[in-house]
């Protein structure tokens, strides 16, 4: 695909210290959170994964809140008979840079899956896509994303396989999941779109 684009840039507080999370060829790799408030005051809290060297090379004299550059990523992880859709930002770099918090995403893909329209109670409409977004090695990051207003009855027409370009944020959402043990508490990872441009005909 021409023109794919996976970036997102992150500023905002580190909510813990770096955990180590895995090894591939070689390379360490450590998962932190990062708190980026939104302008009407809910604080999304986002998982940020980068290489040790990253971290390693990090001055904390630029100040208190950290820049995270990077893309969005999904991973399957399988737990026990269950699959859970994991969505995380893989960090390009880490700095460290007081400001003004930033929750920026640009996504080009196709739609994998039916879109899925509703209106609230009070009327609002809310369009949910799956977006396959390209990356090396012909493997995909499958990224949940979520439309509003005339954007997602737009969105709606769309069928699998078109192409949509989004310009969002990436937020945390808490649910309650009810399970055979009980209802238990999580935390989804979606895409909230600002804008989006459809790149094919939906005729």
């Amino acid at each position: 695909m021409e023109h794919t684009a996976n970036q997102v840039t992150l500023r905002g507080s580190l909510a813990g210290l770096p955990e180590y999370s895995h090894e591939n060829h070689g390379r360490r790799f450590f998962r932190f959170l990062l708190e980026v408030p939104r302008l009407s005051g809910t604080v999304d809290i986002l998982p940020v994964i980068a290489e040790d060297r990253i971290l390693d090379s990090l001055d904390p004299s630029g100040g208190e809140m950290l820049t995270v550059t990077g893309s969005l990523r999904s991973h399957n992880l399988t737990e026990e008979t269950k699959r859970r859709l994991l969505i995380f930002v893989f960090a390009d770099s880490v700095t460290a840079e007081d400001g003004e918090p930033i929750n920026e995403v640009t996504l080009e893909g196709t739609v994998c899956r039916e879109p899925s329209y509703r209106r609230t109670p009070l009327g609002r409409e809310i369009c949910d896509i799956m977006l396959a977004v390209p990356r090396a090695f012909r493997r995909a990051d499958y990224l949940p994303c979520i439309l509003w207003g005339r954007t997602a009855r737009e969105t709606s027409m769309l069928h699998t396989r078109d192409r949509i370009r989004i310009l969002g944020r990436f937020q945390s959402r808490l649910y309650t999941k009810v399970t055979d043990t009980g209802s238990e508490e999580r935390t989804a990872y979606e895409i909230s779109a600002l804008s989006a441009e459809i790149m094919n005909d939906i005729s």
